[in-house]
């Protein structure tokens, strides 16, 4: 099987494994690390113009903005990685970077579900857009499902610095680019490789603490799948005084991500020291801390510095693991890969029957030539043919127009009556109805109306109060076949007043005016 290199990129930190496949067991050839210069080489700026003489390296004019320094060293960490490299063959080898952020961008989505998943990616991008107002390609877009059902999506926008990286490193080594296959998340396929090695109960809860030179990952598992992954933090070996500031950021993730306790801690990185661990220990006590163990792959190839440093490059072989088990469909791994990384490393190259093959090319050119002009003719012939109907039918739709016209004025003239009819029917009766009601408060000035309702089949109900009993009565004489539903009686401030409910219908008014 072919050479695989797993490339994880954080910071100016960048760690590499290469990795083989012999039988059913994972080798690491090599690992390695190197301190790369953001931002990574611009082979279009830099490399051009660089002239390779045997072993020496010389510039050859400006080779653009950047500064002469600034080139000089993102040269040297390209120079550095082909140096490490020499012994593989980097042309039949493929790169495999593993990102994290800020290369790659979580969002968590809690919508509802559809069965098909091109279905679900699009409503996880219009969610991206609409709270985050990003718009994305869904070939750089990938999600995972999390213990409590809902999915957390992880996408890339821009281009990447890493996949820069290993670009620069092919056109050093003269190559117009390296075969990069896939693009995995650091976080979900570190979260994967320790669900699959560690045997959890299916209610522990358990967290990764990745601990790298400048900057840490917290990762929380509910049983064997991926419940929270925390912010990054911009702590490591390099700027790390105390351990006293991992719990308290491990403290506050495990509250955003509602978690109570802790069953198991696994550390891996940089430091994963007896010192770390028993720190751990004391902070949580009822944790099991271990480790992060890897048994299963051969490091026969690796010298014993590379085996005693190997938690180290825990994302690299998570990587690998992951990388490995999605292309032999054990499990399916996201795959963030750019659609302008799989449009450049698209090529067209002829062999010998590529070759063989012009002189037919030739030769059926010609004949779809003649065959195009003696089609045109009758194309020219058929379009004015054509061109005559067009106008016939324009001058039967015109006519057909006025004839739609004249229906639609007769079809309408008795709807438009029935309405006119209508409308003065009803008009009336409300002009009647109120005319009695105006008439009577207007008489009656011990009484008052709150409010008036329309319930529909011509029931009207009057809500009002009164200061006499009496009048109330009156009232509901003065209108036709009127009900008084109901008298309350209410202290309004130092007054005694009656709440009154009455309900009458229109349709007695409009069969007096019938």
């Amino acid at each position: 099987m072919k050479n695989i290199i797993f490339t994880y990129c954080e910071g100016n930190d960048t760690k590499i494994a290469v990795v083989t496949k012999e039988k059913d067991k994972i080798k690491v050839l090599k690992a390695d690390t190197f301190e790369v210069v953001q931002p990574a080489i611009d082979m279009e700026d830099a490399i051009t113009g660089l002239k390779i003489e045997g072993e020496d390296l010389a510039f050859v004019g400006e080779g653009g903005s950047k500064s002469s320094a600034e080139r000089q060293a993102a040269l040297s960490s390209v120079s550095l990685m082909s140096s490490s490299l020499k012994d593989f063959n980097l042309k039949k080898t493929l790169f495999v970077p593993a990102l994290t952020e800020p290369a790659i961008y979580y969002h968590l989505f809690e919508g509802s579900k559809v069965a098909k998943s091109s279905k679900i990616t699009q409503e996880i991008i219009n969610d991206i857009q609409d709270s985050k107002n990003v718009s994305i390609d869904k070939e750089n877009l990938g999600y995972v499902e999390l213990s409590d059902k809902s999915l957390l999506a992880v996408f890339l926008s821009g281009e990447v610095a890493c996949i820069k990286l290993i670009n620069s490193l092919a056109r050093y080594n003269g190559r117009r680019y390296y075969k990069i296959p896939s693009v995995k998340s650091a976080e979900i396929s570190l979260a994967y490789y320790i669900a699959k090695r560690k045997k959890f109960f299916p209610d522990d809860q358990s967290l990764v603490v990745y601990i790298g030179k400048e900057y840490s990952k917290l990762i929380f598992l509910h049983g064997r799948k991926l419940k929270h992954i925390g912010s990054t933090l911009d702590i490591g070996t390099l700027n790390l005084h105390t351990y006293d500031v991992y719990f308290s950021k491990i403290l506050l993730e495990m509250e955003n991500g509602g978690i109570s306790s802790l069953d198991n801690i696994i550390v891996c990185g940089e430091d994963d020291s007896e010192n770390l661990i028993l720190s751990f220990y004391g902070t949580f006590p009822e944790a099991n801390v271990t480790r992060l163990e890897f048994d299963d792959l051969d490091l026969s190839a690796l010298d014993s510095n590379a085996k005693e440093r190997l938690s180290a490059y825990s994302i690299p072989a998570a990587v690998a693991i992951d990388y490995f088990d999605d292309i032999e469909e054990i499990h399916k791994g996201i795959n963030l890969l750019p659609r302008y990384v799989r449009e450049e490393q698209k090529a067209f190259q002829f062999a010998w029957h590529g070759f063989a093959m012009l002189p037919l090319l030739f030769f059926a050119t010609f004949y779809i030539t003649l065959k195009i002009l003696s089609n045109n003719k009758e194309i020219s012939k058929l379009d004015d043919k054509i061109a005559e109907q067009n106008i016939l039918v324009r001058q039967n739709q015109a006519t057909l127009s006025k004839i739609s016209d004249l229906e639609t004025k007769i079809n309408g003239f008795s709807q438009t009556q029935a309405i006119l009819d209508s409308a003065s029917v009803g008009t009336e009766v409300w002009s009647q109805a109120l005319g009695r009601l105006s008439d009577f408060f207007q008489k009656n000035k011990d009484v008052w109306l709150t409010k008036l309702t329309n319930e529909g089949g011509g029931n009207i109900v009057l809500d009002g109060y009164a200061l006499n009993r009496r009048v109330l009565t009156t009232l509901a004489f003065s209108i036709k076949s009127a009900e008084l539903k109901s008298v309350n009686y209410e202290a309004i401030r130092d007054k005694n007043a009656y709440k009154f409910n009455l309900i009458f219908n229109l349709l007695n008014y409009q069969k007096s005016l019938e």
